[in-house]
């Protein structure tokens, strides 16, 4: 990675020197050990502070949007002759990279307002799954050589294999490679184990129709509707979200169960056809919800009623944006 990193660097600059962007998002180093953070940069001198490890765990292109539709909001207060366009460069692993194309796909922005600097990911650490292997001790320092983890704590070192500590997502994800990239940083990293990317969802599936229903309670139940989920979201961007809304107020604002298990499934059902599984929402949530059982649970079905992999490719259209005359539509009929 070290390389790959040494490549994104030179590359942020080049771009950041020639013009070419106006601003690059990508990962620094955090202020705690084993975390990387999201930053912003503008000058090409700053790109020596980008990094590219396992460490390195959000969907970068939340931001994306989120930069190129606030510039196009204040560009509405100047004078049409004096509007410019605002180009950002993104360092983007296969999940982001599907965000990506996802946007594009829904308007969001064109392609020509975003540069892509492609890398090969093999997983990201989750820091819940690591704290957890590792009793909850505190994290000093920790380097990722090959398969393993070597984490320095207060009682000592500790060597733990890497794959228990990365992300759920990470282990099964299909797409580690970026589908699209303008500059593509490095070879393409070796496949993970997507043939088990459903297995969990297959099992809860044979699951009676009670149980399922009482692991959703349970699961809700835990929610403290921070919307962190939401905000951390790619793919959730919509200007005035439903549960801001007072004209007509969708869900009750105070601690009734029942607001708290609509707005998750009105927020799961809202990423049908559009969840690239990055793992972002569960990453964030400090109650530590199965969000993602039921997400994949909706890739499941989107896969399989209508043959869409999120993201995949500009020519894979989301199935709530298209029509075709063979779609299945017994699902209609029995829900």
């Amino acid at each position: 990675m070290e390389n790959i990193q040494k490549k994104l660097r030179e590359e942020a600059g080049r771009l950041l020197e020639e013009k070419k962007v106006d601003v690059i998002v990508g990962y620094e180093a955090g202020t705690l050990p084993a975390t990387a953070t999201p930053c912003f940069i503008t000058l090409p001198e700053e790109a020596q502070k980008l990094v590219w490890n396992s460490f390195c765990t959000q969907n970068l292109a939340k931001f994306v949007h989120d930069m190129i539709s606030q510039h196009r909001n204040a560009q509405k207060r100047v004078k049409p002759e004096d509007r410019k366009k605002k180009v950002v460069g993104v360092v983007a692993r296969g999940c982001t990279s599907r965000s990506i194309v996802l946007c594009l796909q829904e308007r969001q922005y064109n392609r020509d307002e975003v540069v892509i600097l492609g890398v090969p990911c093999t997983g990201y650490v989750e820091r819940k799954k690591l704290s957890a292997a590792l009793g909850g001790e505190e994290v000093l320092e920790a380097i990722v050589a090959g398969d393993s983890i070597t984490v320095k704590t207060p009682a000592g070192e500790k060597k733990l294999a890497l794959k228990d500590a990365l992300a759920d997502c990470c282990l099964t994800c299909r797409f580690n490679n970026p589908v699209i990239s303008d500059v593509m940083l490095g070879e393409n990293a070796a496949p993970m184990d997507a043939d088990r990317e459903y297995e969990e969802v297959t099992a809860f599936e044979n699951l009676p129709i009670e149980e399922r229903w009482a692991y959703f309670e349970k699961e809700m139940a835990k929610c403290i509707r921070c919307y962190a989920c939401r905000q951390a979201c790619p793919s959730c961007y919509c200007a005035i979200c439903f549960m801001d809304q007072s004209q007509p107020q969708w869900v009750g604002i105070g601690e009734d169960a029942t607001d708290t298990q609509v707005f998750q499934l009105m927020r799961l059902y809202h990423m049908v056809g559009r969840c690239v599984d990055c793992g972002s929402c569960v990453s964030v949530c400090p109650m530590g919800v199965d969000l993602r059982k039921f997400l994949k649970k909706l890739d499941k079905d989107g896969l399989e009623m209508f043959n869409n992999r999120v993201g995949a490719s500009m020519e894979d259209v989301p199935p709530l944006s298209a029509y075709s005359e063979n779609d299945k539509d017994d699902f209609i009929f029995n829900p």
